[in-house]
C-alpha cells in the first residue's frame, strides 16, 4: 500500500463520524419539505390555480399477464401496470431551499388523484386502486404507478373457433370530471408489452391506444377517454390435436364402408360406430364452447361430417339391399345395364374375375328355346324300333321339365349376379364421391390453421 492510499484511508476515517449527521440533515430537509407542502394542502380539490383550466393527465398502460379469458361469461381478466402523470400546482418547491432535494416519494392517499376508472369493468374493483406511493418532483409533476387486476367485459366471437381472433377494449376515463376539468391522453400509440408473460392459449398481436371525446345523454360537456384495444389470436395447436385431427381421421374412415365386402356383415356397423364416435366428440366440443348464436367453424365441420356419415350409412343399407335382392328379383333395367354395368363399370374398373380392366363383360341373355331340327333327326315316319326314345313320351316330358328348370335357375343366377355387380359399381362410385367430399372438407378446415 502506497502513501497515497494511506492518506485516502485516513481521510475516510476522519469523515466517517460525520456521515450520520449528513444523512440526518437530508432526512430533516425532507421532513421540513413535507410539512411546508402539506401545511395548507387538501386532496379534495383539483390542484389547479385557475378553476376554468383543464388538468391534463397522461395515461400509460403496461400489459403484464393475461390471467383468464372466460368465453362463456365474456369476461377478460388482466394484470396491468397503470401509470398516471399530472401536474399539481400546489406541490412545488425550490430545490436549492431544501439542500438540492428535487423529488420525494409519499403515499398516494395524501395527494389529489384523478378518478380515472375502467368504464367496462366487470366487477366493483376500480383500476389503479392499489395503495402505492407517488413520485413528486419539485416542478409539481406527479407520477403514480400502481398495479391492477382488471376484469373487463369483452364480446367474444367464436364463429371461427379454434382459429378465432378477439378484440377486447379497455376504456379508461374520469368518472366525475368532464373534458373541461380533466383531459386524459395516452402516452404513446399503444400499451407497452415489454414485461408481458406469454400466455399458453392466446397470442397477443398488439394493444393500440385511441383517444375519444364523447358526449353522453346525461351531461352536456364532453368526456374524453382512452381505449386500449387488446388484439388476441388463439393458439389452435391443442384444439387441432385434441378435437379436429381425430374428427378428420374418423371422417376419412367412414367412406371405407363402401370398400368392405358385402358378405363381411360389417358395412353398416362401421358407419354406426363412426357416427357414435363423432357424437362423443361433438359433446366434448359443446362442453368447452360458450353458448352463442353463431355456430363455430369446428361445430359446422362436425355437423357436416356427421351428415356425411349418416348419408353414407343410408346408402350402404340401400346397396346391401341390392346385393341381397335374391334370385327372385327383376332383371336389371336396360338403362341401368347400359349406364352402370357398361360405362360406369368400365370407368371405375369394376370387372369380373379374370376379366381385363376397361373391358366389361358382355351381357348374357337367357337362351331362347330352339325348335327341334327336323332335318337332323330320323326320317319322318313311324319308328320301327320298339325301344326307341321317341316312344318314351313321359321320359321326354321329364327331361324337358328338368331342362326348363335348369335354364330358369341359370337365368335367376344371372339376374342375381347382375344385381351384385350393380351393388359393386355403386360401392366403388360412392367410395370415390364420399372420400373426396370428406377430404375436401378436412382440407378446408385444416388450411385455416396455416
Amino acid at each position: 500500500m502506497g502513501p497515497g492510499s494511506r492518506r485516502l484511508s485516513l481521510g475516510f476515517l476522519l469523515l466517517l463520524p460525520l456521515l450520520p449527521e449528513c444523512l440526518g440533515a437530508e432526512g430533516r430537509l425532507a421532513h421540513k419539505l413535507f410539512r411546508d407542502l402539506f401545511a395548507n394542502y387538501t386532496s379534495a380539490l383539483r390542484p389547479v390555480t385557475d378553476t376554468d383550466q383543464a388538468l391534463n393527465v397522461t395515461l400509460e398502460v403496461t400489459l403484464s399477464q393475461i390471467i383468464d379469458m372466460d368465453e362463456r361469461d365474456q369476461v377478460l381478466t388482466l394484470y396491468l401496470w397503470i401509470r398516471q402523470e399530472w401536474t399539481d400546482a400546489y406541490l412545488r418547491w425550490d430545490p436549492d431551499a431544501y439542500g438540492g432535494l428535487d423529488a420525494v416519494r409519499i403515499p398516494s392517499s395524501l395527494v389529489w388523484r384523478p378518478d380515472i376508472v375502467l368504464y367496462n369493468k366487470a366487477d366493483a374493483q376500480a383500476a389503479g386502486s392499489a395503495s402505492t406511493n407517488v413520485v413528486l418532483r419539485h416542478d409539481g409533476a406527479v407520477r403514480w404507478d400502481a398495479p391492477a387486476i382488471t376484469r373487463s367485459s369483452c364480446r367474444v366471437d367464436v364463429s371461427a373457433f379454434p382459429f378465432d381472433a378477439q378484440r377486447c377494449g379497455l376504456t379508461f376515463g374520469s368518472w366525475t370530471h368532464g373534458g373541461h376539468q380533466l383531459d386524459v391522453r395516452p402516452r404513446g400509440a399503444a400499451a407497452s408489452l415489454a414485461d408481458f408473460v406469454e400466455n399458453v392459449e392466446w397470442r397477443v398481436l398488439g394493444m393500440p391506444a385511441r383517444r375519444r371525446v364523447l358526449t353522453y345523454g346525461c351531461c352536456s360537456e364532453p368526456y374524453p377517454d382512452v381505449t386500449f384495444t387488446l388484439l388476441l389470436r388463439r393458439r389452435a395447436a391443442a384444439y387441432v390435436c385434441n378435437l379436429l385431427l381425430p374428427c378428420v381421421l374418423i371422417s376419412l374412415l367412414a367412406p371405407l364402408a363402401f370398400h368392405l365386402p358385402a358378405d363381411s356383415g360389417e358395412k353398416v356397423s362401421l358407419g354406426v360406430t363412426v357416427l357414435l364416435a363423432l357424437t362423443v366428440f361433438q359433446l366434448l366440443l359443446a362442453e368447452s364452447m360458450p353458448p352463442a348464436e353463431s355456430v363455430p367453424l369446428i361445430g359446422k365441420y362436425y355437423m357436416a361430417t356427421m351428415t356425411l356419415v349418416a348419408f353414407s350409412t343410408a346408402l350402404t343399407i340401400l346397396i346391401m339391399n341390392l346385393h341381397y335382392c335374391g334370385p327372385s328379383a327383376r332383371p336389371v333395367p336396360a338403362w341401368a345395364r347400359a349406364l352402370l354395368l357398361g360405362r360406369l363399370a368400365q370407368g371405375l374398373c369394376v370387372r369380373e374375375r379374370g376379366e381385363p380392366c376397361g373391358k366389361s363383360r358382355p351381357a348374357e341373355l337367357p337362351p331362347s328355346p330352339q325348335p327341334p331340327d327336323r332335318g337332323a333327326g330320323p326320317a319322318v315316319g313311324p319308328c320301327l324300333e320298339p325301344r326307341c326314345l321317341c316312344h318314351q313320351e313321359a321320359l321326354l316330358r321329364h327331361v324337358a321339365t328338368i331342362a326348363s328348370a335348369f335354364h330358369s335357375h341359370r337365368a335367376a343366377q344371372r339376374r342375381h349376379e347382375d344385381w351384385k355387380r350393380v351393388a359393386r359399381v355403386m360401392d366403388r362410385f360412392f367410395l370415390g364421391v364420399f372420400f373426396s367430399m370428406a377430404l375436401v372438407m378436412s382440407l378446408l378446415v385444416l388450411v385455416q390453421a396455416l
